[in-house]
């Protein structure tokens, strides 16, 4: 994860470059490269911070109101809330939606997307109830519907304003459902109901510019396959993006142009910085560069598999596996979209593209990740280092009276 971090700030300076701009070191915050080059320490520390705090403070065994989860929860809830009603300057609308939060600090502006902490905290969320209530997991009324209904409620929040985050996270919980011990067929419910309702959501949109734009993403999309389905999209106005994409993957070939020397990140790719800072991996790197970044995300899969199956404690186990889930999902669709894969949607790169707060927010996560590494398989040695000589003497002294009593020798 560090050397993902590192290669990320790196690269979102590269591909931060611009010809028509110089640096002014005094408004160092004002440029997001120069920017994003603060929050990566931040964000080590942080991981290293977390990693020292016992996980066990997000679970419910001590009771709701002493677990971090719900505050969290409730903190998320309600940025989202207010980056839906507060207007112009502190919840601004971008790209006909309203996803963030600027808060000003003095000539500076902090801004985040809410939606990146309602991400994890439903992740967190969903371990800690499933770890604490496993077997009202497998009833409807007792523990299945109602953590559902938490689900529901972060993801209705955000969908009308992000389609893909909101898919994302609904996702995400479907796969922990299905890991948890819940009743398979229970998720056949809730998957019945969300399709039909992400369909005419998805059509449905606030701005109706915005609802046209998802409708050519997926023409455009299609279009790839059989120009002759959809004659009247331009392929080189709806799938510019993802051919620019692919132009710079190719152009990279195995070695890549060298670090600092690719050509489509001066206007040529939209969204260089931050969804498809993969492509700009692939321009400069080349292939190696490239399969570098996906062993790195393949060995934190396996590890993370190995901590998965380590751990002795069911919270723990559910905690873990979110988290690496998430990651690895976040990572996989990104990396589909940049190769043309999927549809073009914007999902950021975990830990590599641009975002400060996303950056810190996620290296937090694996912090928590890190220390159940650590302190998750503890319950597991934790019987066999209790039973001393003394135990083992009484075991065997109780077993020659029960032998006694039944008239045979020991």
């Amino acid at each position: 994860m560090l050397v993902l971090m590192a290669l990320g700030t790196v690269f979102v300076f590269s591909a931060g470059a611009s010809i028509g701009a110089t640096y002014d070191l005094r408004h160092f915050y004002s440029f997001t490269t120069l920017r994003n080059m603060l929050f990566f320490p931040l964000a080590v520390g942080v991981m290293y911070a977390v990693a020292a705090i016992n996980y066990r403070c997000l679970g419910f065994d001590r009771g709701l109101l002493r677990s971090l989860t719900p505050y969290l929860l409730a903190l998320a809830v309600v940025l989202l809330v207010l980056a839906l009603v507060i207007g112009e300057g502190i919840g601004p609308e971008r790209r006909f939606a309203r996803r963030w939060l600027v808060l000003h600090l003095g000539s500076h502006r902090l801004s985040f997307q809410p939606s990146e902490l309602a991400k994890w905290a439903v992740v967190f969320f969903l371990a800690a109830f499933m770890g604490r209530w496993p077997a009202a997991m497998r009833t409807l009324g007792r523990g299945f519907l109602p953590a559902c209904a938490v689900v529901g409620l972060v993801v209705l929040l955000i969908v009308t304003q992000d389609f893909g985050t909101a898919a994302f996270i609904g996702l995400v919980a479907f796969l922990m459902l299905l890991m948890g011990p819940t009743r398979w067929w229970y998720l056949l419910g809730p998957v019945a109901v969300a399709v039909p309702l992400g369909a005419i959501l998805w059509i449905t949109a606030p701005n109706a510019l915005l609802t046209e734009t998802r409708v050519h993403r997926i023409e455009g999309y299609l279009s790839r396959f059989n120009p002759e389905w959809f004659p009247e999209i331009s392929a080189s106005a709806q799938n510019y993006q993802a051919d620019q994409s692919l132009c710079a993957i190719s152009t990279g070939g195995i070695w890549g142009t060298g670090l600092g020397n690719g050509v489509l990140k001066y206007g040529h790719l939209p969204e260089d910085t931050s969804d498809f800072i993969f492509a700009i991996i692939c321009e400069e790197m080349g292939f190696f560069g490239g399969g570098l970044t996906l062993l790195l995300f393949g060995l934190f899969i396996i590890l993370g598999v190995f901590v998965v199956i380590r751990c002795a404690d069911p919270f723990g186990r559910l905690l873990a596996a979110g988290i690496v889930t998430t990651i690895a999902l976040q990572a996989a669709i990104n990396i589909g979209v940049v190769t043309v894969v999927l549809p073009t949607k914007g999902i950021p790169l975990p830990l590599v593209s641009a975002g400060g707060t996303s950056m810190v927010i996620t290296a937090a996560a694996v912090g928590v990740l890190l220390n159940v590494a650590r302190t998750g398989d503890q319950g597991a040695r934790r019987p066999i280092r209790s039973a001393s000589a003394t135990d083992l003497k009484q075991y065997l002294a109780e077993a020659a009276r029960a032998h006694t009593r039944q008239g045979c020798s020991v």
